[in-house]
């Protein structure tokens, strides 16, 4: 009798890729047969050390797995020879060495990454008058004496107070140790860093000796996926650095309820994953002043923007109530903390300020680049939309504004797509496909050719063909719409195996094979599901604000976000992932939520002015709406069931609708679900 092998479900982040595998396999050897590409140099041997891993250990719902460092066998004598000899760090493994025992989550280190993901979220150019919280003031006191009992504290108070006419001066405690020392090293001439914004009492924050020419502000944009953080000047108001990073919560959970579920299902890991993002910025700060020459010491604010469970889990919020109605929010105003409390390595009397949150799953991310694009003050009716794993949505124009979110899931990103990764070098990011011949050339991050043109081959074998990201299977299903190898329905149509050998059965349904050089990368029927659910759901949120807004006519649409700006709004537009629109009417905006961070940060003004806004925001549930299935039903077509897309046809050669060929099982599912529906 032949004995049944076991196998263990093994999840890569944050990458996403995921697979099943006969236990006692190299965790190594799981990874490159996912296209993982974790770097090692020493062919196995545990010598290299550059194959590190960690495991995060807990109950992830979403993947039906509970992951824990047990799952993997022992240490070998070759990882323990390199633990005492290298001091390998306690929650690490060489993944060369360590074999599958049961289900895991396996995190890869960015220093083990040999094709990290590319983070797009640049400064946009924005010149934002300079008026910060922070103001420098130059103060000369004097010295004291045995007739004058009054102690350096008070009188440095009382100088600021005749230089600055701020009656209600404070100082804040962390300053009382150091005045002296600083009074004295700048011969009674110092240069105080006074705090100013609404809310709080004006305060002294920090001191130095003598003359002290430029002090910084920080402005992050945290996202599921990626971090963004921008070191701005705050008295010229320039930005003078930016970096990114990936999202190190990623190994908790790809998109928002997944982190939820697993806070709700690990309570005692909430401090895992605030550490983990509040770690990453850290980071990202030690970059940032380094480019400068500058020291952590010189920032004195900060302005924070995120999605409400990203804004709740850097505060060390617990997010599970954002995890069902009615979706409560701990705190949605906006508020004033101290940067040490937060455990940000900056100057210690830092400030933070969090921008506003709008709702429940609408997050001061998106009031950041409401702010930054201003819908509020134009005539157009003006369509914003942050597109990611949680889209959110604002709606109108100076008359009246409304915003939602709508769950579009990970797929976007490159996730619960068969090759699917996100942005990296090897990835494929541009698709088109030759209505004749159904033949695709494409284009990978790293290489400037197409696939097609000379010098691709040479080029991609330094980056690989490793997978598809977020932009490019949207282009490839818009592209497959427009040859006719996928139906209105998302159905690929089986008929086309006569015309290509692309177009291969997988059984009960088909795929279509866009490159085999290397791994095999196909675009499969479950694939262009995911895709139709995500943007399905996408659009119904858009649909219900055009409801509500009662317009149905679109000016103006604003991509947001690192994903959305880099898509093609044409193909966008196919996919019906947005509504019709002039096609010169749509554009991304890069970072907008990044930019209205550094508005906040560099201009009180700002803040004044999107937290009114964020009060006069109509708030609109998508949950709570009875048409919002209607509406994700109808958009699960492309670009849309019953939208007609006028602007779109005049611009573009859109087929006719086709039904599947009879062979496709899917073809068949699809007609009898609309028979029952009829």
């Amino acid at each position: 009798m032949t004995e049944t092998v076991k196998h263990a479900k093994v999840v890569f982040q944050p990458s996403g890729r995921r697979g099943t595998f006969p236990v006692g396999t190299p965790l190594l050897d799981a990874a490159r047969s996912l296209g993982v590409y974790v770097e090692s140099v020493c062919g196995g041997r545990g010598i290299c050390g550059r194959c590190q891993i960690t495991i995060s250990e807990g109950t992830f719902t979403k993947e039906n797995l509970t992951s824990a460092a047990e799952n993997l066998e022992g240490a070998t004598e070759a990882e323990t020879r390199y633990a005492t000899l290298r001091k390998l760090p306690a929650d690490r493994r060489l993944s060369c060495q360590a074999k599958i025992l049961g289900d895991l989550v396996v995190d890869v280190p960015t220093d083990a990454q040999t094709n990290r993901q590319v983070v797009r979220k640049r400064a946009e150019a924005r010149n934002i008058e300079a008026d910060s919280a922070i103001s420098l003031v130059s103060v000369a006191i004097a010295e004291p004496d045995m007739e004058t009992p009054r102690g350096d504290v008070d009188r440095l108070r009382e100088a600021l107070i005749a230089k600055t006419g701020i009656a209600d001066l404070t100082i804040d405690p962390i300053l009382l140790t150091s005045v002296q020392t600083t009074l004295r090293k700048g011969n009674w001439q110092v240069t105080a860093a006074i705090h100013e914004d609404r809310g709080v009492l004006p305060t002294l924050v920090a001191l130095w000796p003598g003359e002290k020419p430029a002090v910084y502000g920080l402005a992050v944009d945290i996202g599921s996926t990626t971090i963004a953080a921008h070191l701005c000047n705050l008295q010229n108001g320039r930005t003078v650095s930016s970096a990114g990073t990936s999202n190190p919560q990623i190994r908790f959970g790809e998109d928002l309820m997944s982190r939820v579920s697993y806070v709700q299902m690990n309570p005692s890991k909430l401090p895992d994953l605030t550490k983990a993002v509040r770690d990453a910025i850290n980071a990202l700060i030690g970059k940032l002043v380094g480019d400068v020459g500058a020291e952590r010491s010189d920032v004195l604010d900060a302005t924070f923007v995120g999605n409400p469970v990203m804004h709740h889990l850097f505060l060390g919020i617990d997010p599970v109530e954002l995890g069902g109605a009615p979706f409560a929010l701990a705190a949605s105003d906006a508020m004033v903390l101290n940067a040490r409390d937060l455990g940000l390595e900056l100057n210690p009397g830092a400030r933070v300020y969090m921008l506003p949150c709008i709702a429940g799953h609408v997050g001061a991310d998106a009031a950041a680049a409401t702010l930054a694009e201003s819908p509020y003050k134009l005539d157009e009716i003006t369509l914003l939309v942050d597109v990611g794993t949680n889209a959110e949505i604002v709606l109108g124009n100076k008359n009246r504004l409304l915003a939602a979110s709508s769950p579009t899931g990970p797929a976007f990103e490159g996730a619960e797509i068969s090759s699917g990764q996100r942005a990296a070098p090897g990835a494929i990011e541009r698709i088109r496909i030759d209505k004749e011949t159904l033949e695709p050339r494409f284009k990978v991050i790293g290489v400037d050719e197409w696939s097609d043109e000379e010098g691709f081959a040479e080029k991609v074998d330094t980056v690989g063909v490793t997978g598809i990201c977020g932009s490019g299977i949207i282009e490839a299903v818009a592209e497959m719409y427009l040859a006719g190898l996928i139906t209105e329905d998302g159905v690929i149509n089986g008929s086309m195996a006569g015309r290509t050998s692309r177009v291969q059965s997988t059984g009960r349904t088909f795929s279509y094979l866009v490159a085999s050089e290397g791994i095999e990368i196909s675009i499969l029927q479950t694939d262009i599901r995911a895709i139709q659910l995500a943007k399905g759901a996408l659009y119904a949120g858009v649909k219900l604000l055009q409801d509500k807004l009662g317009t149905y006519d679109l000016d103006r649409i604003r991509l947001a976000g690192a994903f959305g700006s880099y898509i093609d709004p044409k193909y966008a537009m196919i996919l019906g992932l947005i509504p019709d629109c002039p096609l010169e009417g749509v554009s991304g905006v890069g970072n907008a939520a990044g930019t209205g961070a550094r508005m906040a940060l560099l201009n009180r003004g700002y803040r004044r002015e999107i937290e009114q806004t964020v009060r006069d925001i109509e708030k609109i549930e998508t949950a709570l709406e009875p048409k919002f299935q209607e509406h994700f039903v109808n958009a699960m077509a492309l670009p849309n069931k019953v939208d007609p897309f006028p602007n779109l046809r005049a611009a573009v050669e859109l087929p006719e609708r086709k039904e599947a060929d009879a062979g496709s099982d899917a073809a068949g599912g699809e007609r009898r679900r609309r028979r029952r529906r009829g």
